[in-house]
């Protein structure tokens, strides 16, 4: 009880060190999912609407890549970035940036899958609609896609939801730096392993209370989508 009063202590007091990493980890994710939303929710109405060779081959890769494990991720950019990689030169190991393209990695496959979902789901009357006035395919798209805004940010907010609680990706990339790249995740890690249980018993708090506002955002559009 000692240790959840001081926790409380450090949230409801806005520790700085607790808020700086809270910050740090909204930033970032927000910034990765705004960037997979910008590239996942149009491949996802390619795919929902298109008629393409492999199209069925890819909705299989993307539903197994929605999985994917942080750490993998993690690795695989880790290797693109590092000093020898491809891109070490550029100076990214260990910066935000870092930490945003790699979860732009995690979190595109679920964007993309199930924007294509929620798409799908659509009136197939809309979309002979659309055609029979003389629509384009961008104009179809963008109003079928408009008429399924409610499972399309839902497909959005589990993104955020994914980014924001992963620890692979940021530890790896980020290289959890304090005000820097630290997020509420690799703070955890750090701290409980030095002891500091009230510190990560705070952080756990705030992302706790992060996690319910996502389920209850998804909630509440999966009830408009009925």
């Amino acid at each position: 009880m000692g240790a959840l009063a001081e926790a409380a202590r450090l949230v409801s007091g806005f520790d700085p060190e607790v808020w700086s990493a809270v910050v740090t980890s909204l930033r970032l994710s927000l910034s990765s999912t705004l960037l997979a939303t910008l590239v996942g929710v149009p491949l996802g109405t390619l795919i929902a609407l298109g008629t393409f060779p492999g199209r069925e081959a890819l909705r299989v890769a993307l539903h197994t890549l929605m999985a994917l494990p942080t750490v993998v991720v993690g690795l695989l950019v880790y290797g693109m970035i590092g000093r020898s990689g491809a891109l070490g030169e550029w100076g990214l190991l260990f910066t935000p940036t870092a930490i945003v393209i790699g979860q732009f990695i995690l979190v595109l496959p679920i964007i993309v899958h199930l924007s294509a979902t929620a798409i799908e789901a659509a009136d197939p009357r809309l979309v002979l609609t659309c055609r029979s006035l003389c629509a384009g395919r961008l104009r179809t798209a963008a109003i079928v896609a408009g008429q399924m805004r409610a499972g399309v940010l839902a497909a959005v907010v589990a993104g955020f939801g994914r980014v924001v609680s992963e620890v692979g990706v940021s530890m790896l990339l980020g290289g959890n730096i304090r005000g820097f790249t630290r997020t509420m995740t690799t703070a955890i890690a750090l701290e409980t392993g030095k002891g500091e249980f009230e510190f990560a018993v705070a952080l756990g708090i705030i992302l706790l209370a992060i996690a319910m506002g996502v389920n209850l955002a998804l909630h509440f559009l999966g009830g408009r989508r009925r």
